[in-house]
């Protein structure tokens, strides 16, 4: 690992490791300089479950109420508030978040839309949505099938600030 010039940052690889400070020491980005821009993150994730939880789902019967609701109210709430959850994160004036859940063979995909005008990107509050979003199908459902997992989460696509455009390939990258 060497040090970068400049800003301060950490370099690793072609890349920076930009909350790292040239000692070591993690920080919050100041990204008072960069222009503020239109942004917009994509992120998907998935829950794998048994048919029993599947079914208590399509046919009402989930003690606690509608899971598909209640995880897009979750993933909404927790994109409004990823600062207070990811310590390095700024606080970002959302314009827009949207949660799909759509039905799978073997579970529900999971997929956040996020939006704002800043000077950093909305990443983390689409990822952290699509956490929030299957937990809280688990925990609706956990009393029908303990079994369940929550993965493949990631970044499908963003859009905006300096870096532009990214958009996960078939191969992952």
């Amino acid at each position: 690992m060497s040090r970068a010039r400049g800003r301060g940052a950490v370099r690793v690889g072609r890349g920076r490791l930009t909350h790292v400070d040239r000692g070591g020491r993690v920080r919050m980005v100041d990204v008072g300089d960069k222009p503020v821009t239109a942004r917009e993150a994509v992120a998907r994730g998935a829950i794998t479950m048994t048919a029993a939880a599947r079914r208590a789902i399509r046919t009402g019967a989930v003690a606690k109420g509608d899971p598909l609701q209640a995880a897009r109210l979750a993933g909404i709430m927790a994109a409004k508030r990823t600062a207070e959850i990811v310590p390095l994160c700024h606080p970002l004036p959302l314009t827009h978040v949207a949660i799909d859940l759509r039905a799978r063979r073997d579970g529900y995909e999971i997929v956040a839309r996020v939006r704002t005008s800043a000077q950093t990107g909305v990443e983390m509050e689409a990822l952290t949505a699509v956490a929030a979003a299957a937990l809280t199908v688990y925990d609706m459902l956990k009393a029908v099938d303990r079994t369940m997992v929550i993965g493949e989460i990631r970044l499908m696509e963003k859009r905006g600030g300096r870096s532009g455009t990214y958009r996960r390939t078939a191969q992952g990258t």
